[in-house]
């Protein structure tokens, strides 16, 4: 509406308008999809607004952020057997729950099945969790004799293992077992379908989603919705007992971390600029069994060998945890780090990059920290 005895033609944009459909206010429509609670403010883009409410109208009470989505009685089950080394999920196994949640839709459930307890599962997008009785020893055949019982049981419609060296191998023997066809090396998992390359990623191939599959690494989103109820699912028969197995003994030998190539590590330790007492730095990466690592000017000063570099230039990393000691952030750096699930830094800078990249910064010298670090361990050795 345009406001009359201006010397410029002005409107008054929060008039009614008098003719034509109503305008939208963007700054309302944003207003409602504000996350209560917080020092930043958030927002869920999930939520769309077909029409901006009146601006003076109260934004519509959603749920907390950490509440769990509950399906009572899912239409179908997506049963997803992730390795779960420890317990605890990895990235691959968050990434093939995240495959799941798309062949599940809205009607449908994923279920976990682990062979023990693991932990993240509501996270990660598992509505339901079946932790079996995991084998005595490391026997791969009756782990999966274990699988196969409980898959039998539980009647999913699709089944999806991730493939890694332990979930490739569960999974073809799970699939001999079931006598089932197993699609291995998927890249696109969706309801229309399951794609993977094929010969030498010149042509794709493409099937209608089966029974069995495995999900290739970094090729699925992890679940970026709210969290899922994760609901203990007890089954009513027990495992089927295995058959007699040849193997008397298996051990799983980790293998030593100093020796282990950067783009292998699980564990990374790493010292910057920062730190000058390289003697005690190669003593705390002996104490916490991690691997070393370096930036790249201590590389180039010769005082780390070239193949401890991380970064851009260097490695980029997939590590669970990385330890960050005097290492400021270059952005070369940081992309070395983007991948790691974990990042603890130690610098005396409190704005700088890597500070702000970790999860848990610790603001002080890395070299008074070390020693200190040291002496907490051969304490924790001690009791």
């Amino acid at each position: 509406m345009q406001v009359a005895a201006a010397p410029r033609p002005r409107y008054d944009r929060k008039a009614p308008a008098s003719r034509g459909r109503p305008r939208r206010d963007p700054r309302a429509e944003q207003e409602t999809r504000r996350v209560p609670g917080g020092a930043r403010p958030r927002y869920d883009l999930s939520q769309t607004v077909r029409f901006g409410p009146a601006p003076d109208a109260e934004p519509a009470p959603r749920p907390a952020a950490d509440t769990p989505l509950i399906v009572e009685a899912p239409a179908f089950l997506v049963a997803v057997v992730p390795d779960a080394l420890g317990g605890r999920l990895s990235a691959h196994d968050r990434q093939v729950l995240g495959a799941a949640r798309a062949l599940a839709g809205r009607e449908g459930g994923v279920a976990l099945v682990s062979l023990g307890p693991c932990e993240g599962g509501g996270q990660a997008g598992a509505d339901r969790h079946v932790a079996l009785e995991s084998p005595a020893g490391d026997d791969p055949a009756s782990r999966a004799a274990g699988i196969a019982a409980a898959l039998r049981e539980l009647r999913p419609r699709h089944v999806l293992f991730p493939e890694s060296l332990a979930g490739g191998d569960l999974a073809r023997r799970v699939a001999l077992r079931m006598g089932a066809p197993l699609f291995d090396n998927a890249e696109v998992v969706g309801p229309q379908g399951l794609v993977r390359p094929a010969r030498g990623r010149r042509v794709e191939q493409r099937v209608a989603p089966g029974l069995l599959a495995t999900v290739a690494p970094d090729a699925v989103a992890e679940h970026a919705g709210p969290p899922r109820e994760a609901r203990p699912l007890a089954l009513e028969s027990p495992s089927a007992e295995p058959p007699p197995s040849p193997i008397l003994s298996a051990v799983r030998i980790p293998a030593d971390p100093a020796t282990v190539p950067l783009a292998l590590a699980r564990f990374v330790t790493a010292a910057g600029n920062g730190i000058h007492d390289l003697d005690t730095f190669r003593q705390l990466v002996a104490a916490l069994h991690a691997t070393p690592g370096a930036s790249r000017v201590l590389c180039d000063a010769g005082l780390m060998p070239r193949h401890a570099q991380v970064g851009a230039s260097g490695t980029v990393l997939a590590a669970t945890c990385y330890f960050a000691l005097g290492i400021s952030g270059a952005p070369q750096h940081l992309q070395g780090v983007a991948g790691c699930e974990h990042v603890v830094a130690v610098n005396t800078d409190l704005h700088a990059a890597m500070i702000e990249r970790a999860g848990l910064a610790i603001v002080q010298d890395a070299q008074a920290v070390m020693p200190a670090l040291l002496r907490l361990l051969a304490e924790e050795e001690g009791r």
